[in-house]
């Protein structure tokens, strides 16, 4: 330290970093020896036992799917239909703005006829025939609530495990704990289908937070450069693009020995993993190496690019390929109005491929070591937002339950777990008395959306509690000081 400023810039991890051991040089030279940007370096003790899953792929259906129309029926919505919610059914639950100024709210009989598939004898729309296809691979969970009850602070909670942004994202947070399988490809990957209406997705959503930046999402485009400014700029040969890192690793060396800033080698290695990503995503995204079996097995959509069934085809080669947590994102679903017409349209859409990918993964044995989660980030109310018609109707945004599921990965193949009451507005346990968990207060019957954060962990051999960044003085966590793992679900 040569000034008074440098020295009060010296904090306790430049203190290590710079000591006689010269860790941080090291460390970086390491780096240099192996090229910058391989895998990242795992937290110590983690995975914390053996894991059941070794990746995780998230089919996040933004917006809030029905469950009164899609998983959980409900005989007599129908018929009541027409008929006031009653007062003791809704208690003291919070409605949006959107309705609780209504004159009144009446009880929405879902339009769709609903049936058994499989051994397992899970109820499915007809919305979803395809979905009948892998019933009993299926861990259905009727009972999920979480606390948001509108659109952004409800994704970004499912997410992030906060409400408010700036929190590392899941993908981030196991990719911090567990590093990558793949030194060619980023260890968290998002796909956003194109084309779609409804709400903003933003990209803090698979944003780091206060985690090294090189471990957020990296997101893949459909069309002919799926990560943006990846291609090297006409006139630069590749030879020309390596001559070019090998001085800046040197430069950045330089900064790095000055500045002792860890977010230093992290750019060297996201320049690095560019790269090698140069030749790697390419031959990932190609989809024309596919068989037409394939393509009918995810259906017509898959040969378009970006919509969902593309982008599930697309999960399944990066899968292969050793990503370790893929999200795809599909908006639509938030449905206050005209949703008998506006849902079947979604269904459509994602119903045949979220199959296949079911049906593909385990083909390849590949299920049983990929997670594969399906839902959004909450339900619809038993009521309808604006007026009930003969032929129509809406659903406004209800967080008290709702209906997700899981497959593969190590979870319990073949159940519905949990349930709601007849009106399907309220968490029921296993006699069939309303319950009204709260992230403070768990009840095994319900599933909280911590609960499920610790559960996701859990598979990946993580335990919740262990996986940890200390940060402005606390240590941080994807489930903040909740969540319980639901052991009925594990296989």
């Amino acid at each position: 330290m040569s000034t008074l400023d440098d020295f009060l810039r010296l904090n306790r991890r430049h203190f290590f970093r710079a000591g006689a051991t010269g860790i941080g040089g090291l460390a970086l030279s390491s780096l240099l020896d192996r090229s910058f940007g391989a895998a990242p370096s795992p937290v110590p003790a983690l995975p914390n036992f053996a894991p059941k899953a070794k990746r995780v792929i998230y089919l996040f259906q933004s917006g809030g799917p029905a469950q009164h129309d899609l998983f959980d029926p409900k005989p007599l919505l129908r018929e009541k239909n027409g008929e006031q919610l009653p007062a003791g059914v809704r208690g003291d639950q919070r409605l949006t703005g959107m309705s609780a100024h209504q004159s009144s709210l009446p009880l929405a009989g879902s339009h769709f006829e609903f049936s058994q598939a499989g051994e397992s004898g899970a109820w499915f729309s007809e919305l979803l025939p395809h979905h009948r296809e892998i019933a009993d691979e299926l861990c259905i969970i009727r009972s999920m609530y979480t606390e948001a009850i509108n659109h952004d602070p409800a994704i970004t909670f499912f997410q992030t495990g906060s409400q408010i942004a700036g929190r590392p994202s899941m993908g981030s947070w196991i990719s911090y704990g567990l590093g990558s399988l793949n030194d060619n490809l980023p260890s968290f990957i998002v796909l956003v289908s194109a084309g779609q209406g409804g709400q903003p997705l933003y990209a803090r959503l698979w944003g780091s937070g206060f985690l090294d930046s090189k471990y957020q999402g990296v997101r893949f485009r459909s069309g002919k450069d799926p990560v943006l400014y990846l291609s090297n700029p006409e006139g630069i040969c590749r030879s020309s693009r390596r001559s070019t890192l090998d001085a800046l690793q040197l430069l950045e060396k330089q900064q790095f020995d000055r500045e002792l800033d860890p977010e230093i080698e992290s750019r060297i290695a996201q320049y690095e993993m560019a790269y090698r990503m140069q030749t790697s995503v390419p031959d990932a995204t190609d989809l024309s190496s596919e068989p037409d079996e394939v393509f009918e097995l995810y259906g017509e959509d898959s040969r378009k690019p970006g919509t969902f069934a593309a982008n599930c085809l697309q999960a399944r080669r990066l899968a292969e390929r050793g990503v370790r947590f893929i999200q795809l994102y599909h908006q639509g679903w938030d449905q206050h109005g005209n949703l008998p017409s506006a849902i079947r349209g979604q269904a459509k859409e994602t119903d045949q491929a979220s199959a296949a990918l079911i049906q593909d993964l385990k083909r390849r044995g590949m299920l049983e070591d990929t997670l594969v989660v399906w839902g959004g980030e909450f339900g619809r109310t038993a009521y309808s937002q604006g007026p009930l018609t003969k032929n129509n109707y809406g659903r406004d945004h209800h967080p008290r339950c709702f209906t997700i599921w899981m497959a593969g990965g190590g979870v319990k193949p073949g159940i519905t777990f949990g349930a709601t009451d007849d009106y399907g507005y309220r968490i029921v346990d296993r006699d069939g008395v309303p319950i009204s968990p709260t992230k403070h207060h768990y009840h095994p019957d319900a599933v909280h959306v911590h609960d499920l954060q610790a559960t996701i962990l859990h598979l990946m051999g993580i335990d919740h509690t262990a996986l940890t960044h200390r940060y402005q003085g606390r240590r941080f966590r994807l489930t903040d000081v909740h969540g319980q793992v639901v052991k009925e679900l594990l296989a």
